[in-house]
């Protein structure tokens, strides 16, 4: 029997997969994968840079083709879906925004820290402004309890925000901390809660269920898993799962399996796989997007990764903070050589 619940589906393959392809989608990928997205009934597509508009640059990693040009590629082969884009305030600006708006971006992401939703009053604020869907995105929720997470949902509620999504970024919860920290949030805010879960601990599947059992109405995937670290709940998984559990998504099940196995698949740089160093980001609770920044540092000073994984978990390291990366392994280095 179905259930009359209908969970809405974010796919976030060319955002949160662009770090697993080192930012070099072309614009005829993101056309294909775009398009693909679109057929299959996908409601929401996101395009950015992995770490959200203008992200490219040295620290982030360079993109191979611009964001604007991107953007186009995709608002071109959407025909029913609306265009999404994800936007770190510090990184992304108003003029990012409104650029992507000329691009038929309909909805953006502000994504704060978990505890920092007070500097994405702006952004929100704009975005309503100018006739887009605007989402206040919570990252590295793990961090904090359940009462901080609310707080900050809260803010975020009050600026306007059309729904609120709590990211797991390090793929580090278990359920029922997934449980605790959206079911909170529903019970707290007024707007839609969504769920963004990472696979670091083979979990995301578990944990975007778990969402939803605790009142979660969004939820995110990418097609393979494709994303930071070992990678997101795969879209095509979530969809048969929801299918099984009773909920409606909207999705044409064989056409997104399609488009992962046809489209995305090809392109992948690797399988996306959970091996050690995944699987320490989740253990240690480390920001996804650190792990290729990890593993060309633990090249360059001749360290085990998982070192270097462990040393910023204990220092509490959170997005925007890669350039960092380095000097943690240049000191564990220079501890090795003195010790």
């Amino acid at each position: 029997m179905k259930n009359s619940k209908f969970i809405h589906l974010v796919d976030t393959t060319l955002r949160d997969g662009s770090h697993a392809v080192s930012h070099q989608f072309t614009a005829e990928q993101v056309a294909a994968i775009a398009g693909g997205l679109d057929a299959a009934g996908v409601e929401y597509i996101e395009v950015s840079h992995g770490d959200g508009l203008a992200g490219s640059s040295f620290n982030y990693g360079w993109s191979a083709v611009s964001e604007e040009e991107l953007l186009k590629a995709a608002s071109g082969a959407i025909k029913k879906g609306k265009l999404t884009v994800l936007l770190l305030p510090g990184i992304g600006t108003v003029e990012d925004l409104k650029m992507a708006a000329d691009c038929g971006a309909k909805v953006v992401r502000v994504a704060t820290h978990v505890t920092e939703a007070d500097i994405g009053e702006q952004h929100i604020s704009i975005a309503k402004k100018m006739g887009m869907m605007a989402v206040g995105f919570l990252m590295m929720a793990h961090m904090v309890p359940p009462e901080k997470v609310v707080e900050q949902a809260k803010l975020f509620e009050s600026y306007g925000a059309d729904y609120i999504n709590i990211a797991d970024s390090a793929g580090a919860m278990l359920p029922e901390d997934v449980k605790a920290r959206v079911g909170a949030v529903v019970e707290a805010v007024k707007v839609p809660v969504g769920f963004h879960a990472h696979n670091n601990l083979t979990l995301a599947t578990a944990n975007a269920l778990a969402a939803v059992e605790a009142g979660a109405t969004f939820l995110d995937g990418t097609c393979r898993g494709l994303g930071a670290g070992a990678g997101n709940a795969q879209t095509e998984a979530l969809v048969g799962v929801l299918d099984k559990a009773g909920y409606q998504t909207g999705i044409d099940f064989y056409k997104i399996m399609d488009v992962a196995e046809d489209i995305v698949e090809p392109i992948m740089h690797r399988p996306q796989v959970v091996r050690n160093a995944p699987l320490m980001l989740g253990y240690a609770g480390v920001y996804s997007s650190f792990l290729l920044h990890t593993y060309r540092a633990a090249e360059k000073f001749n360290l085990d990764p998982r070192d270097i994984l462990v040393e910023l978990g204990r220092r509490r390291m959170v997005g925007g903070q890669e350039d960092m990366i380095v000097d943690v392994a240049y000191q564990l280095a220079q501890k090795r050589g003195g010790a």
